[in-house]
């Protein structure tokens, strides 16, 4: 997959325009190493450098998924990591005039920073955050859910280097009667319109504050891919990944509920209380999603794993629970009329997922389902089958399963 892209990226305007098929008309104005944007939507794994086996939900705007056996890396790299855009990924992206602004109503002098006065005067960390799309698991909903149909690989683990959201807002003096903030990046309306913004979500100032919430320019130790944010972007674990805003360009500090596109009802939002499937519900009874609820994920075997009788089959995977910490993970091999301990290993910090492991023993040959189930620090466990429905699908936290053969 590297050496096409690295291929196409060193071929010439004119060989370019035969593997399109036409003469790229101002083709010497093609900016260095740029991808032809009728090659990217030919070839999305070679553009991103994404594993063959991820799926593509869509390509305007793009969003590509993971499979659940893809996701057995302890830490998620670049090539298995999910994608959620909602506009056009930037073309330009000059790093030595990147700036990045605060400022807002609760900001008493709003202060610019270049990406070089970010990495030099603030201390840097390193965080394993999960991050997952609010919609993963759409698919399972009935009566479905308008949206991306994701599955079950919308989410992933991987290390973020960057500086404290807060440190930063500390530099520049926030007032008192702040309550939110709101991210702007450098994306591009699906219309081409540069006044139209694409995307600006963004959370509570306590959430703004914690340690883990990072304005981050390095991914697994090396910088941003393009797909994920080049050259710095927002990244707060447990809450949906929508806001941990990408090509972040700006920060508003808020003394109010930031009020930015996609913060409005029903965007990421679910009905303050529980609904029957198909109801309507009116915007003022939606409430803004935070911390994302408890889940799991067998990462291997993958499903339809075949085993031989009196063979035990080894499992394992992640879990996670927003804000907190797994408490308990347990599997079922009987539709979930009993469950069985896991192991569980501690977090590598907080808001990184965990992983578990067990050894699974079947009483005889035929077709079994494994289940998996985490329970949180709350003591909230997964459901069994499909939580609450909500109009657009949203936090599907059901039970993990499998199919396994024994013969």
């Amino acid at each position: 997959m590297k050496s096409r892209r690295n291929f196409i990226k060193q071929t010439s305007a004119a060989t370019l325009g035969a593997l399109i098929g036409s003469r790229i008309v101002f083709g010497k104005n093609l900016p260095k190493d740029y991808v032809p944007v009728i090659l990217q939507d030919g070839d999305p794994y070679a553009m991103f450098n994404k594993h063959k086996d991820m799926v593509v939900l869509n390509n305007k705007p793009w969003n590509i998924e993971s499979a659940p056996h893809l996701l057995d890396d302890k830490i998620t790299p670049n090539e298995k990591m999910f994608i959620r855009n909602n506009g056009l990924i930037p073309e330009k992206t000059d790093v030595n005039k990147w700036t990045l602004t605060i400022d807002g109503e609760s900001v008493s002098k709003p202060k610019t920073y270049t990406l070089q006065e970010l990495k030099t005067k603030f201390p840097q960390h390193t965080y394993q955050l999960t991050i997952e799309c609010g919609g993963n698991g759409r698919k399972e909903f009935n009566p479905p859910a308008k949206g991306n149909q994701w599955e079950y690989g919308g989410v992933a683990c991987a290390e973020w280097t960057g500086v404290r959201l807060a440190d930063v807002l500390k530099d520049v003096g926030i007032k008192a009667n702040a309550v939110y903030i709101g991210y702007y990046g450098a994306d591009v309306h699906l219309t081409g319109n540069p006044e139209k913004v694409v995307i600006s979500r963004g959370v509570p100032m306590n959430k703004a504050m914690e340690d883990e919430t990072l304005i981050a320019f390095k991914m697994n130790g090396k910088e941003i891919p393009l797909a994920h944010g080049y050259p710095l972007r927002l990244v707060i674990g447990g809450w949906p990944a929508s806001v941990s805003g990408k090509w972040l360009k700006r920060i508003a500090v808020r003394n109010i509920v930031h009020d930015g596109p996609k913060m409005e009802a029903p965007s990421y939002r679910v009905p303050c209380k529980p609904v029957a499937p198909g109801d309507k519900v009116k915007d003022e009874d939606m409430c803004i999603i935070e911390s994302m609820p408890v889940k799991s994920l067998i990462t291997y075997p993958k499903t339809g794993a075949m085993i031989d009788k009196g063979n035990a089959l080894n499992i394992r995977g992640h879990a996670w629970a927003g804000d907190l910490e797994v408490a308990k993970m347990e599997y079922s091999i009987d539709f979930g009329a009993t469950w069985k301990p896991c192991k569980l290993d501690k977090p590598a910090n907080r808001l990184a997922w965990q992983h578990f492991s067990a050894t699974v023993s079947f009483p005889e040959d035929g077709y079994y389902e494994v289940w998996a189930r985490a329970t949180d620090s709350a003591g909230e466990s997964q459901p069994m089958v499909l939580p609450n429905w909500n109009p657009k699908g949203y936090l599907n936290n059901a039970c993990h399963r499998i199919a396994v053969k024994v013969k």
